[in-house]
């Protein structure tokens, strides 16, 4: 070979090694990047690792016009198209981020329905009058009675429908505001966020439900007064405009806009949140230019048990399997199964503004999300509580104390301190023990655009405007003041289905 030739080889050869070196490079962290951000970007990572890995539709399938166009890719919109479809639809879903799942894969605790074969299975005596009356009054009977009306009594039907597609919620637990067992999550008890996302998902993709991400909707277009489709951006195909019979807005809440939160709730400046980066009330101002009205904007839920360092929500379920709130004295201070907006205050009260959960092995097997949250690095653990207060800087006697007394508790059935009633099925004496600091960040908009029973959005006169149907975080009126902890996984279910089935019987009328 001739020696120019090699040296040319050499050379080639060199260049690739360094491009090489600079893509490991490339992966390691940002040196601007701490480590609690690299901690958050990788629980977002895991939360929607199933829509992750996901083959979503490519873009130079889209067509210029569909039955039904539903903007957002959650549980209300994967459940809204699936419903669509059945009823001889062809719709699709647009979504804006990157991958399918919005707020629903973050969900932790379970679903609440009542009635169900589950619990019918398990020996749960349940009602809907009972739930109807708890969510009211956890809700301080500000909730749209009509729209809760209808979502307990097609609670059980939804989890029915789900189990029919391969999403099985069966097992259950309690969460704060309610007198019985009536979240129902998967089967092993881990968060029902990521197992919902994937199984809908699954059904949407066998179904042959065309789902383009990044696909950013602007505006919902009109003609004669009537919702026509929509204008939607792509990042590296510009605008175009597709047309519908129908458009089904399913694009959730702004929990993640800070400005829009301002507006209703200067207070709350500061808080961290728990919402993806996509919950910016996109959905609710389209909706607005169309005529559409708004309702309870200023409810806004601030969740009692959220790891602040990287604003991740600490689900209910470890509560409602045990677990207790202690502060930095070692002592319990609130009944931990009160309703979010209790909890809360209590919480804010502290000098501290922040408390821990604590719990045993028993409490982390039964709540399958702890092992997610140890893998984040927020759960400290030690063999003692002596060694445990240690870790969390916390009084050894005092926390001894609060364990000793919390157990008498559970063991005679009687909460002599805060009157808690429920989660109370188990002590704490399982060693290992485990702590995790939480305290209070954003989590809910129970406010959004009004809507009817039939999904509908009203306009000022409270009368639907003709093919505009909503569903979801997008909507409010639901929940009130103050939502209950499981509630709005059956929201997004139940009303999401409502908004296929609608839609689509809207759809027929106008052919």
């Amino acid at each position: 070979m001739p020696k120019k030739l090699n040296i040319a080889l050499i050379l080639l050869l060199s260049i690739l090694l360094i491009m090489s070196g600079c893509g490991n490079k490339g992966a390691k962290p940002e040196p601007n990047k701490g480590a609690a951000q690299e901690e958050k970007d990788k629980g977002e990572k895991d939360a929607t690792s199933g829509a992750s890995m996901a083959n979503y539709t490519p873009l130079e399938e889209l067509k210029e016009s569909y039955d039904i166009v539903i903007v957002g890719a959650g549980g209300a919109g994967m459940s809204a198209a699936l419903e669509a479809k059945a009823a001889g639809m062809n719709p699709v879903i647009l979504e804006k981020m990157p991958v399918a799942g919005g707020n629903t894969s973050k969900s932790s605790s379970g679903m609440n329905a009542s009635e169900t074969k589950f619990q019918q299975e398990q020996g749960i005596s349940d009602s809907n009058d009972v739930f109807f009356e708890e969510t009211l009054k956890g809700g301080h009977n500000t909730n749209n009675k009509d729209l809760l009306r209808f979502f307990v009594d097609n609670s059980a039907g939804a989890i029915d429908w789900l189990d029919s597609i391969g999403i099985t919620l069966n097992n259950i637990t309690i969460t704060g505001g309610m007198s019985e067992k009536r979240t129902h999550r998967p089967k092993d008890g881990s968060a029902v966020g990521q197992y919902l996302v994937t199984g809908l998902l699954k059904n949407v993709q066998e179904q042959g439900i065309p789902i383009f991400v990044n696909a950013n909707v602007k505006e919902i277009t009109k003609q004669d007064g009537k919702a026509s489709g929509v204008k939607v951006a792509f990042s590296q195909n510009g605008e175009k405009t597709i047309a519908a019979k129908s458009v089904v807005i399913t694009a959730g809440g702004f929990g993640a806009n800070m400005d829009i939160i301002a507006q209703f709730r200067p207070d709350l400046e500061g808080y961290v949140t728990t919402n993806q980066k996509g919950s910016t009330g996109d959905g609710i101002e389209m909706i607005e230019k169309m005529g559409g009205t708004t309702v309870d904007m200023a409810y806004i839920q601030v969740h009692p048990t959220v790891q602040q360092e990287n604003s991740y929500l600490i689900g209910e379920v470890v509560r409602g399997e045990g677990a207790i709130l202690v502060s930095s004295k070692g002592m319990r201070f609130i009944n931990e199964m009160a309703a979010r907006d209790t909890v809360t205050a209590a919480i804010s009260k502290l000098s501290e503004k922040n408390a821990f959960l604590v719990f045993d092995s028993g409490v982390r097997k039964r709540a399958k999300a702890v092992e997610q949250y140890e893998k984040l690095g927020f759960v400290k653990t030690k063999d003692t509580i002596k060694a445990l207060a240690e870790e969390i800087n916390v009084p050894a006697d005092q926390l001894q104390k609060t364990l000793d007394t919390w157990n008498g508790a559970v063991k005679n059935k009687t909460d002599a301190e805060f009157g808690r009633k429920t989660g109370m099925d188990h002590d704490l004496s399982a060693a290992p023990y485990y702590a995790i600091k939480i305290g209070p960040g954003i989590h809910y908009t129970m406010g959004g655009v009004e809507i009817n029973t039939n999904t509908e959005v009203l306009d000022n006169n409270g009368k639907p405007i003709p093919g505009l149907f909503a569903a979801g975080e997008v909507t409010g009126g639901l929940h009130g003041e103050n939502r209950i902890g499981g509630n709005s996984v059956a929201d997004i279910v139940i009303f999401g289905r409502q908004a296929g089935i609608k839609s689509s019987e809207y759809v027929k009328s106008v052919k």
